[in-house]
């Protein structure tokens, strides 16, 4: 079991940056793999970025790569999404989350077991 809390969302306007942050509670160094979801009005729930906590590979959905980047801080377990040149259509429901421990990034985002509550996102002008 993991317990995920996420942080920093925040409304905002097109072309603008966010860091949202995820506290990693208990299990945090069994996780060998992390990422961030998001659910956007009317549809269903997507992976957004995953990140291997053994040797930070990263991956991205297309929809934000080379904009958003994942990034974890180990000595504080914490995950964190860095968001910019936010779009209309970036905002939504973000979440935090988490495979099973000892399951790798390799894996895909549909292995991805444990969500947060999720933290909104509102991107409007």
């Amino acid at each position: 079991q993991v317990d995920l809390m996420e942080s920093g969302g925040d409304s905002v306007q097109p072309g603008e940056s966010l860091r949202l942050a995820c506290r990693v509670s208990r299990d945090f160094y069994n996780r060998f793999c992390m990422g961030w979801f998001r659910q956007r009005p009317g549809e269903g729930r997507e992976g957004v970025a995953k990140i291997d906590t053994i040797d930070d590979t990263t991956s991205y959905a297309d929809s934000v790569k080379d904009r958003f980047t994942i990034s974890v801080d180990k000595a504080n377990e914490t995950v964190y999404l860095h968001m910019n040149s936010l779009k209309l259509e970036d905002a939504g429901l973000y979440y935090c989350a988490a495979p099973p421990a000892f399951r790798s990034c390799a894996a895909g985002f549909t292995s991805f077991h444990y969500f947060g509550q999720g933290t909104w996102v509102t991107v409007s002008s």
